[in-house]
């Protein structure tokens, strides 16, 4: 059997590596020691002197020489090479990538070219119905339509852009004092925009049904005329010198940019540097977060749409907690490029508007692949105006709300019943934790420095108790004017944010393993959805879960009431519950994988049928 010379090194590294080593006695280095005992074993096999009593430059560059004319990788010690590994910030992404289909994208892309050819990669024509009648002439009834409406009396020229535009910035300057949902407003460069939609539109020119229709965007997302703050005071003067894609193709479609909209601290709950962002219903509370400005915007009537994002539940909750309707798509299908990462494996965007149709003029502008996102695919959206209710497979939870679901029986929906979904023990948060870690670990590091904080030796935070909420266990976090002793308060100081250190000392071990357990949750859960095309549970179930497997849900009020979400401040039982005004109560249609375009068509129908998505908070 013929030997190669790498295999005499290898086997005498694995016998070296074994030995016991007193480097007391030798008086040299271990993996000096090694380095030269290979060396030496290879002089042995190569039929050459003995390089041990030269100098150590000599025996280093004799070695260097000897192993490279060997046709070996060499590699010198790690001193005589060291570098710096390569920075990271917040974008780059990691070279695993989550697939929510449970075969994998590959089986998914077949199923769709068996099932349409070509055309599952041809984005779907959106034609809004056109106007009749005369155009509303109050500013408050103009500025409270849904966005679809606005597009059809832009296109029939009974409304500029430039006008309605005009509309939703005075009502920004106006009302943000009480909402305090605007981080940016973007007065010159709106006004610059719809008037050049204008101009398009005057000389034929038709982008489609966004033309002209003004926007607003979770400030999370780059944009080069204004700062993207993320939140937190550390970032306010952040600038970037790109779009993102999102912002790109909004505007490709025409849109108009009207404001950068709060988004919570990191994106998290409904608290900023600037405060907090107030629901319109009911300016006590907050508009719940982490897309708390565009949630309380578009129930306020300051924008057309805006647009949100999800890692788990930062579209679902402020839309529940505002009154309004709103999709979280099917994972992948919208770029992320360009916007604040929390989790590459659960990060979504979606649109959050005044009505399900709404939701899909903007969704289908936004959805499709992108090459600066790995995760993205493209597959069919097709809304359905007249989907036929009868033929959709429909389960329903105990637990659904009765009056959505009469109401949907009435238009022709036989009910599935369901029961429990589906769970995986172990999984904890699927590692997430070690996703927010590595995705802010330069600020972290930055911060520690700061702090005078040793990253390696942190105590624990306890469970609970005194200093459950406290970063990294020191002191408690310092609140904001207006919170109570005892409430949740995710500012602490400085902005600095404890979730992103928990996950630094997760075991690469734990968080492959929590992955495989994830992937045993995404089979579980095609296995329930296979013979239903949506169900309907309780508000606010299964958005954890749906966090890790992918799954679409649409948001959508479906009853007008008081509403029963806060409380008495904790750890004040002395302050009495605070009273609401009746605000729309929302449900949440949870789709199957990509079916997106079905559960906005099943919204839809919903919302032809009833007024609660029409109804306008007093301000």
């Amino acid at each position: 059997m013929n030997h190669r010379p790498i295999d005499f090194l290898e086997h005498a590294e694995a016998e070296l590596a074994a030995m016991e080593y007193d480097a007391a006695a030798s008086g040299v280095p271990r993996r000096e020691f090694m380095f030269r005992s290979l060396v030496a074993a290879a002089a042995s096999a190569f039929g050459v002197q003995s390089l041990g009593a030269q100098s150590p430059q000599a025996f280093f560059d004799a070695t260097a020489g000897l192993l490279t004319r060997a046709d070996l990788s060499f590699q010198p010690p790690a001193q005589a090479q060291a570098q710096a590994p390569v920075a990271l910030g917040n974008g780059e992404a990691p070279a695993l990538q989550f697939m929510p289909y449970p075969e994998g994208t590959g089986a998914l892309m077949e199923q769709m070219v068996a099932k349409h050819g070509a055309r599952a990669f041809t984005r779907s024509a959106f034609v809004v119905a056109p106007w009749v009648g005369a155009a509303p002439t109050s500013p408050e009834d103009l500025a409270f339509l849904p966005a679809h409406r606005i597009s059809a009396l832009i296109k029939a020229r009974k409304i500029s852009s430039r006008q309605i535009t005009d509309i939703y910035l005075e009502r920004l300057e106006r009302l943000n004092p009480t909402l305090n949902c605007v981080v940016s407003l973007m007065k010159d460069s709106a006004r610059a925009e719809a008037d050049a939609m204008d101009k398009e539109l005057a000389a034929g020119k038709n982008r489609g049904p966004l033309h002209g229709v003004p926007y607003g965007i979770k400030d999370l997302f780059a944009t080069k005329n204004a700062p993207t703050s993320w939140g937190t005071a550390d970032f306010k003067d952040q600038m970037y010198d790109y779009d993102a894609e999102i912002v790109v193709r909004l505007r490709n479609a025409g849109a108009v940019l009207l404001a950068k909209l709060s988004t919570g601290l990191f994106a998290q709950n409904d608290w900023w540097y600037g405060g907090r962002t107030n629901n319109p219903w009911n300016l006590t509370i907050g508009s719940s977060g982490s897309s708390a400005g565009p949630g309380s915007a578009t129930a306020a009537g300051v924008v057309a749409f805006a647009i949100g994002t999800e890692t788990q539940g930062s579209i679902v909750s402020p839309a529940i907690r505002n009154g309004i309707t709103a999709l979280r798509p099917t994972y992948g299908r919208v770029s992320r490029h360009g916007g604040m990462v929390l989790s590459w494996s659960q990060d979504r965007v979606g649109p959050m508007c005044r009505t399900a149709e709404d939701c899909a003029m903007v969704f289908n502008v936004l959805h499709g692949t992108d090459p600066k996102d790995a995760s993205t695919v493209t597959t069919p959206f097709n809304f359905d105006r007249n989907i036929a209710l009868a033929k959709l497979r429909l389960g329903v939870d105990p637990n659904a709300p009765a009056e959505l679901i009469d109401t949907l029986k009435s238009l022709g929906v036989v009910p599935k019943a369901i029961g429990a979904r589906p769970t995986v023990a172990g999984m904890g948060g699927g590692g997430l934790n070690a996703e927010y870690a590595a995705a802010f670990d330069s600020y972290v590091q930055r911060k520690a420095k700061e702090f005078n904080l040793d990253l390696d030796a942190l105590p624990a935070r306890p469970a609970s108790g005194p200093g459950a909420n406290a970063p990294f266990g020191n002191t408690a976090p310092a609140r904001p004017k207006g919170i109570n002793e005892g409430d949740a308060n995710p500012m602490a100081p400085a902005d600095w944010n404890p979730r992103f250190v928990g996950g630094r000392n997760i075991r690469a071990f734990d968080f492959i393993n929590n992955q495989r357990r994830r992937l045993m949750l995404v089979q579980k859960w095609g296995e329930f959805m296979k013979d239903l095309d949506g169900f309907i549970g309780a508000p606010n179930a299964d958005v954890g879960p749906n966090a890790q497997t992918g799954h679409p849900c649409a948001v959508l009020p479906y009853k007008f009431d008081v509403p029963t979400f806060g409380g008495p401040p904790r750890g004040n039982d002395s302050t009495p519950a605070p009273t609401y005004k009746p605000q729309p109560i929302c449900a949440v249609i949870t789709g199957n994988l990509y079916n997106d375009d079905i559960i906005l068509s099943v919204a839809h129908q919903f919302q032809k049928a009833t007024d609660f998505h029409a109804r306008r908070p007093a301000l």
